[in-house]
């Protein structure tokens, strides 16, 4: 008994069960009870609160960089070999790009032009357009002529032609060696476009291609070449060896040339030292050797593949990075890192 008032008696152990009840047990309050907001206020926080980060800054703007300038437009002048009005063109990177070009100006078919020279309207393949263009080159195109069929009997291995293409997919003859099977023929020319062998279409075929198919041909069996000779000039017109004077687009000296790459973009570049010059004909030659073909363009990617190499494994595996699908016997890669050699250390 408590102030007068009675209390049922409580066990130790029903007074350690009420006081876990009631620490278990949740807070009280209403049952959709939310928590309360944070304050929105901008001044201090109240004492106990939670701080809040303020709020970010905005981006600065990018710092202004100086300025960018377009490259130059390079514009070229050209013209059709067999006669036609100067047009001008621009904006090409590569040789296919370069026929569309001029196409264009002509209005055309780009599958017309065979080849172009450069500075001459003649068919001199000295002046065959290869991998580089001069930035003040006149260019003329030479357009598909009259075809032609002729019969060919081998009479010995090598028929005495040299072939080179025009990089966009028809093979041409660039030279014919004097007193071979070809140089009887005299309805064959330099600058002829083969077409087809025995009626099979070559059109497409690289150089190096085509001479592997004539190679093949069998001594004493005739077979038939269809050629596309270019259009004839006109008498009248003249060598042009340079582009009238023009100052649009032309922010450039006479000593840089503009490199058609098959793979990648063009570039404006430095014209080749005596190095480059020498060591890209020996290959040349050497191309013409053992392939029978001529690709100035190709012997300038082989010298850029050799010309810092320290051994002939390393020149190899250059070369095979990138122009693995000419498969060059190793003979000639011998060869022509000799050649190379010679060149860069005054042999020659």
């Amino acid at each position: 008994m408590e102030n007068g008032e009675a209390k049922s008696p409580q066990t130790e152990e029903e007074t350690v069960a009420i006081a876990a009840a009631a620490a278990a047990a949740p807070e009280t309050g209403a049952p959709n009870d939310e928590p309360k907001a944070q304050s929105q206020t901008t001044g201090p926080n109240p004492e106990g609160s939670e701080p809040t980060a303020p709020p970010l800054p905005p981006p600065s703007p990018p710092l202004a960089g100086p300025a960018e300038y377009p490259r130059p437009r390079l514009v070229f002048h050209t013209q059709l070999a067999h006669g036609s009005p100067t047009g001008r063109i621009s904006g090409f990177t590569n040789v296919k790009e370069l026929y569309a070009k001029i196409a264009e100006v002509f209005n055309i078919s780009a599958s017309e032009i065979l080849f172009c020279t450069l500075n001459s309207h003649k068919v001199d393949m000295q002046k065959l357009l290869g991998g580089q263009i001069g930035l003040e080159d006149f260019i003329f195109a030479h357009v598909r002529g009259e075809t032609k069929e002729v019969e060919v009997t081998k009479t010995e291995d090598a028929l005495g032609l040299t072939i080179t293409d025009n990089g966009a997919g028809y093979a041409f003859i660039k030279r014919i060696k004097e007193g071979s099977t070809i140089d009887q023929l005299k309805t064959v020319c330099v600058g002829d476009h083969i077409e087809a062998i025995n009626d099979q279409s070559i059109v497409g075929c690289r150089h190096y291609e085509v001479a592997k198919m004539l190679k093949e041909q069998p001594r004493g069996v005739p077979f038939t070449l269809r050629l596309v000779e270019p259009k004839k000039a006109f008498d009248m017109i003249g060598m042009r060896t340079r582009a009238p004077k023009s100052s649009e687009g032309k922010m450039v000296n006479g000593k840089e040339t503009l490199r058609l790459r098959s793979r990648g973009s063009a570039t404006v570049q430095e014209t080749p030292d005596e190095f480059e010059e020498q060591a890209t004909k020996k290959v040349d030659d050497l191309l013409e050797s053992y392939m029978g073909i001529r690709d100035l363009e190709l012997a300038t990617t082989i010298v850029e593949a050799g010309k810092d190499k320290k051994n002939p494994d390393d020149f190899a595996e250059a070369l095979d990075s990138v122009l693995g699908d000419f498969a060059f016997p190793d003979v000639f890669l011998f060869d022509v890192w000799g050649a190379i050699g010679d060149v860069k250390n005054g042999r020659i």
